[in-house]
């Protein structure tokens, strides 16, 4: 009987006989080829960008390569390693260690750091930049303040430079540390406490059956949260960028339009999405690979250890930090600066922005999920290669950096748009310019090709739900893959689906790469004119755009904590 049983639950949806009428077969077999072909037409759009970017940089000859060893390429590679380890070490040491107080240890306020601990998600690391340099550089209240009270000159004391590599990595920890932590807690929650009281019967002290037990069955979740941190981190451009740090981020915007270089940023980019391509691979491999399995039969968390005396001070001093760093103090800041500048957000210029923002943001997200959809529903109609290499392609946009796929979207368009200009010019005498270059429309691709895993991650989430028998009983009443699609998975995917289409809204509002190399003539966003603003030393004025994205980021992160609690 368990063997029978297993049989039937194992089912997916191609196997289930197709009870429709013979005219609806037809149907169903055409709606499949349709839905087959809009899926690969996605996947394919994903990969464009890479083989652009890799074939231009094959075509572009060895002096560029040349060149760019001898200059910087050195510079860059050594500049991105560092920041990558700084920022992997700091946002493993905050993750993890807060999700294990969090979740194995009891003490007052330990539900408000469940919750507050993941609120600095909603900021962009370049906007906590922003903030943090108008405090604490040279001109800033926090040395100004040292200045006054000892007398001291500028040249009289040392004090920490915010605009290095340092500064920039602890901007990016503090707003990629919930990455780690998120997905650690998940793991810590899950375990069983089991393996860690045989650990401490074994003479092991709580922190020893901590290292050696509860973390390595928690590494592939942590893992997981370190290399999206890391990749988050080499796709950073608007932070590294304010702060003068060179790494390949900066490297390609400056070869693009500093230099008009098209080769050398093309070369650049293979190099960076070589890297990243490098870590996707390693995050599923280690993700694949990594089994932990509980010894008994019977699965009972862990009881959470009381904390009393000093220990609940050391507890809500290590959780407050991050909190205070990472939201509450940039918060206060941008608030006053906003409040100091001469920006008016409800001027006609602001207005435009706040426009134009919401509109890439709402046509991209809209899009991104329908995308999502069609990759999704093809996987689970026609599991198979076919299937799994077109999701597999269609997540690869994740990995690349921004300014990757902006590269990679412009060379074969600004090719075709020539071309074609070149053409119509020689037969007709008309001059086509770029139609495509340059447009609103590239510029949504690109936001698609980079956010289509997150949309498809919780898309696929909530598809999960969604039961094999619902499937058989919307064929055998006749209906075709769009009619199943249309009245029995979108109204029960519902809520994943305005999950990733918030996620995604969020996601291109904070977008500045990509932004920054293909927006339209004179079609500037928030991220644009915070970006803008900042780099013209008008910090005042980049706190307004600025505070606009975070109110706009808080959206997802509320919904997030929703959850953590409803799972707590």
């Amino acid at each position: 009987m368990s063997v029978r049983y297993q049989r039937r639950t194992s089912r997916t949806v191609s196997d289930i006989p197709d009870y429709a009428p013979k005219g609806s077969r037809r149907g169903n077999k055409g709606g499949s080829r349709v839905l087959s072909v809009l899926a690969w037409a996605v996947a394919l759009a994903c990969l464009l960008p890479m083989v652009a970017v890799a074939l231009a940089a094959v075509t572009g000859g060895t002096d560029t390569v040349s060149h760019l060893m001898e200059t910087v390429l050195l510079r860059y590679t050594g500049t991105t390693i560092v920041l990558v380890l700084l920022v992997a070490v700091g946002t493993f040491a905050i993750g993890v260690g807060a999700a294990w107080l969090v979740t194995m240890t009891r003490f007052p306020g330990v539900r408000f750091f469940e919750m507050a601990l993941i609120l600095p998600l909603a900021f962009p690391a370049y906007v906590l930049a922003y903030a943090y340099t108008f405090v604490l550089d040279h001109p800033g209240i926090v040395q100004t303040t040292l200045r006054d009270i000892t007398g001291w000159g500028a040249r009289d004391y040392w004090f920490p430079e915010i605009r290095s590599t340092g500064g920039a990595a602890l901007m990016l920890v503090l707003v990629l540390y919930p990455y780690v932590y998120l997905l650690a807690r998940a793991a810590f929650l899950q375990q069983s406490s089991g393996a860690f009281l045989a650990a401490r019967a074994l003479g092991n002290t709580s922190w020893q059956a901590f290292w050696r037990v509860s973390l390595p069955m928690a590494r592939p979740a942590i893992a997981s949260g370190l290399l999206l941190a890391i990749m988050e981190t080499i796709a950073d451009f608007g932070t590294v960028s304010y702060f003068g740090v060179q790494t390949f981020a900066t490297g390609i915007y400056t070869s693009w339009f500093s230099m008009g270089d098209r080769a050398g940023a093309a070369q650049l980019a293979l190099v960076l999405l070589g890297f990243a391509l490098t870590l996707a691979v390693v995050e599923r491999s280690t993700r694949g690979k990594a089994r932990y399995h509980q010894a008994g039969k019977q699965h009972t968390k862990m009881p959470p250890a009381t904390l009393t005396g000093s220990r609940v001070l050391i507890a809500w001093v290590l959780c407050a930090i991050p909190v205070l760093l990472g939201f509450l103090l940039p918060t206060v800041i941008l608030i006053d600066m906003g409040l100091e500048s001469e920006q008016n957000l409800l001027s006609r210029r602001y207005i435009g922005f706040i426009q134009n923002s919401l509109t890439l943001a709402s046509v991209a997200a809209l899009l991104t999920v329908c995308a999502a959809v069609c990759i999704g529903f093809y996987l689970r109609l026609q599991p198979g290669r076919a299937a799994t290499a077109a999701a597999y392609s269609a997540r690869l946009g994740y990995a690349v950096p921004g300014g990757v796929i902006a590269v990679g979207l412009m060379v074969p368009f600004a090719a075709f748009d020539n071309t074609l200009d070149a053409w119509m010019r020689a037969t007709f005498d008309i001059r086509t310019g770029l139609l495509i270059t340059g447009s609103i429309w590239l510029l949504v691709a690109a936001y698609v090709v980079r956010f289509l895993a997150a949309a498809l991650g919780a898309y696929e989430g909530g598809q999960s739900t969604v039961h094999v028998n619902m499937d058989a009983a919307a064929r055998s009443l006749g209906q075709g893959p769009f009619g199943m699609l249309r009245r029995v998975h979108l109204p029960i995917l519902s809520p994943s689906l305005l999950t990733a289409l918030l996620i995604v809204f969020v996601d291109v509002m904070k977008e500045l790469p990509a932004t920054l190399i293909m927006r339209p003539f004179n079609y500037d966003t928030l991220a644009v004119q915070a970006y803008r603003l900042a780099s013209d030393e008008r910090l005042e004025g980049a706190a307004v755009p600025s505070l606009v994205i975070m109110a706009v980021g808080l959206l997802p992160v509320i919904l997030i904590c929703r959850q953590v609690s409803r799972r707590s």
